[in-house]
């Protein structure tokens, strides 16, 4: 069996020790387990997961320390992690009834139409590393609701937090073979997702990833797939007497949970006009940035990057933008050797011949200065990705004219461009996502319709294109009689 080994970013420390786990057991033991799962009544996996909240809530501070310990986030954030956890129970539970109802249609009188939802059967979630707990979880809740039971392959970068999203649920009275666990690498993700026995699959992450999985279920459309993938997001600055706060909502955009997060926004599109007053308050905010670990005191505002090929990774893409042309405003620097800090990098690239359309999953913030607003919309849209985007300032029409010309599935004005709220559906187009939205609307992906024409009894006849039966009769003794 293949060993895998987590380490804490900010010390280094080993974290987890464990055991890659069989696709196909996994598997072969959600498929066993679904019959009677999908049988009960709604309201009795409603009771399962609302006594996994409970539960979660009980442990909220031990699994907060969890997440910071094996992503480096401050711990501060972690927490607001653990409470998305809790409150996607409920969330949830609205969105099943409302997003998958089952109601009466119209219908004549002689009979009823009937809209119903059925769960899919068993579903493979394979979770990211950034929001180890909140991104999957999403997923998973869902799911349980709608009746489907689940192999949870969660990412090799962060095995405890999903090892521990496990055994709570096992512990709220999952089950056997409901909810599993599959540990493991990128070759247990790929058994995973080929296994035929599942009934779909249900992804966050990189756009690569997402892309190869597109692939390869190119020609099965029997089986589900969501792809809530990565972004290339732009945040505009435009007309605004308030440079501090436009700089603030970059800084936050740019750099919050070391940039790590897909709607983190990578490029900031200023008018020429403002450009020097924009970049100077945006790097004075950079630069009282405080990256410390995840328990340190005073708190900081981000922590390291996942580990250090990542951010070595982050170096090599800065230097690379600095000798295509980009103009280093804040130099990327790693403050503590050998473990993957990162100072936030920003650069203009605004004479680059060629911009890289690349999702760069950590703290640098690339600076392209236009002259008019259309400009800047179309600079927007300049990327194979759409997920997230960002006016600030600018008049109600110019917001209007960037809503309606903006190719994203989050448009905000005058507000981050990270920091979505699981009540309303998340996701993107293009390389984002393929059109089946998570959090709200996860329900839609976790339940396919089925409509009922029904009667008490069979009663039928046929009003036109019936020969008279006499006539009918005739000719067949006719034809009888010439034989």
């Amino acid at each position: 069996m293949t060993e895998l080994i987590s380490t804490e970013p900010a010390t280094g420390e080993i974290l987890w020790r464990g055991e890659a786990g069989d696709a196909d057991a996994a598997v072969a033991n959600a498929r066993a387990a679904w019959p009677s799962w999908a049988a009960l009544p709604v309201m009795k996996r409603i009771e399962v997961v609302r006594r996994y909240a409970n539960r979660v809530r009980q442990h909220a501070d031990e699994f907060a320390e969890l997440i910071s310990r094996e992503t480096g986030k401050p711990i501060w954030e972690s927490h607001t992690e653990v409470e998305s956890v809790i409150k996607k129970v409920d969330i949830s539970v609205t969105a099943f009834a409302e997003r998958t109802p089952q109601r009466k249609l119209s219908s004549p009188a002689d009979m009823r139409a009937a809209l119903r939802h059925k769960p899919h059967g068993v579903l493979a979630v394979l979770g990211p590393y950034n929001f180890p707990a909140h991104l999957p979880n999403g997923h998973i809740v869902p799911a349980l609701i709608a009746g489907n039971t689940i192999v949870f392959k969660p990412s090799e970068k962060t095995p405890a937090v999903g090892q521990f999203l496990f055994d709570i649920l096992q512990k709220s009275g999952v089950p056997d073979g409901v909810f599993n666990i599959l540990q493991g690498g990128p070759d247990t993700g790929k058994n995973l997702a080929a296994n035929d026995d599942i009934d779909g699959l249900l992804f966050t992450g990189s756009a690569q990833t997402g892309v190869a999985l597109n692939r390869q279920f190119a020609s099965r459309p029997d089986k589900i797939l969501a792809l809530e993938m990565g972004g290339n997001n732009p945040i505009i600055v435009w007309d605004t007497g308030d440079i501090h706060s436009a700089a603030v909502l970059v800084v936050q955009s740019a750099f919050l949970t070391a940039g790590q997060r897909c709607s983190a926004a990578s490029r900031m599109i200023v008018k020429d006009s403002l450009y020097d007053r924009v970049v100077r308050e945006v790097k004075r905010i950079a630069d009282r940035l405080i990256i410390d670990g995840p328990f340190s005191t005073p708190a900081p505002f981000m922590g390291p990057v996942i580990d250090n090929d990542v951010a070595d990774g982050l170096t090599e893409s800065f230097l690379a933008l600095m000798s295509h042309g980009g103009r280093p405003v804040k130099h990327m620097a790693r403050p503590i050797e050998n473990r993957p800090f990162l100072t936030p990098g920003i650069i203009d690239v605004t004479s680059m011949a060629e911009r890289p359309d690349i999702e760069l999953f950590g703290p640098i913030l690339q600076i392209i200065r236009v002259s008019n607003f259309e400009e800047a919309i179309a600079e927007a849209n300049n990327t194979r990705y759409g997920l997230s985007a960002a006016l600030i300032g600018g008049s109600a029409d110019q917001f209007n004219q960037f809503w309606s010309h903006s190719r994203a599935g989050i448009v905000n004005w005058n507000k981050m461009t990270v920091g979505a709220s699981s009540e309303a559906p998340f996701g993107g187009v293009g390389l984002s996502g393929n059109h089946r939205p998570s959090a709200y609307y996860a329900a839609d992906y976790c339940a396919y319709p089925v409509v009922s024409m029904e009667a008490d009894q069979a009663k039928a006849s046929i009003g036109i294109g019936l020969k008279d039966e006499d006539s009918g009769d005739a000719e067949d003794e006719a034809s009888s009689a010439g034989q």
